[in-house]
């Protein structure tokens, strides 16, 4: 599930949303109110449900063979997400919605770059498309998925490393 060139994707456990207006978000730290929204790199982030907690890591441009070998895994593609066991059924179970969005009024935010934000309320392309099952996107985008007990010892690892990484929800993390 990716956008099509010009457009961004907004994923929903809510198939009711007819206008995406601007707003402060709860775990953000910019205080400005944005429509958010992201772009076809970022989209695998968010294949999980809302509140489930991932710890996201990536192969990048200084990334070490050490580090890729000790935090993706030799010959297992260039990403991992990975969840704790607690959310495993959740994972399965959850019904997700990805809302087109026209790209025109959305801009990068972050440095670098992790999603794309509008000041303006955007209307929906169309009605939202359910989201196929979540385990088979990882699969088809060599995206590796690891269910960890928990993921603080995995999640220090990847900051301490030359690993791209992104942590999303991880105050729901088990302490």
């Amino acid at each position: 599930m990716r956008p099509e060139p010009g457009q961004v994707l907004h994923f929903s456990e809510d198939p009711t949303i007819e206008r995406f207006v601007p707003h402060v978000a709860v775990t953000s730290a910019l205080t400005e109110p944005y429509v958010w929204a992201v772009g076809h790199d970022r989209c695998p982030d968010y294949w999980f449900p809302r509140a489930c907690p991932r710890a996201i890591a990536w192969v990048g441009a200084r990334t070490t063979d050490e580090d890729r070998a000790r935090i993706i895994g030799r010959g297992c593609g260039d990403r991992v997400h990975a969840i704790e066991y607690c959310w495993l059924k959740a994972l399965m179970d959850v019904k997700l919605y990805a809302y087109r969005l026209p790209a025109d009024d959305f801009a990068p935010v972050g440095d670098p770059p992790h999603a794309m934000v509008s000041k303006v309320p955007v209307e929906p392309l169309g009605p939202p498309e359910p989201v196929s099952d979540l385990f088979e996107l990882h699969e088809q985008a060599g995206i590796q998925l690891r269910v960890l007990p928990n993921l603080w010892a995995f999640w220090h690892e990847v900051i301490e490393s030359t690993v791209e990484f992104s942590g999303i929800r991880l105050r729901n993390a088990r302490r």
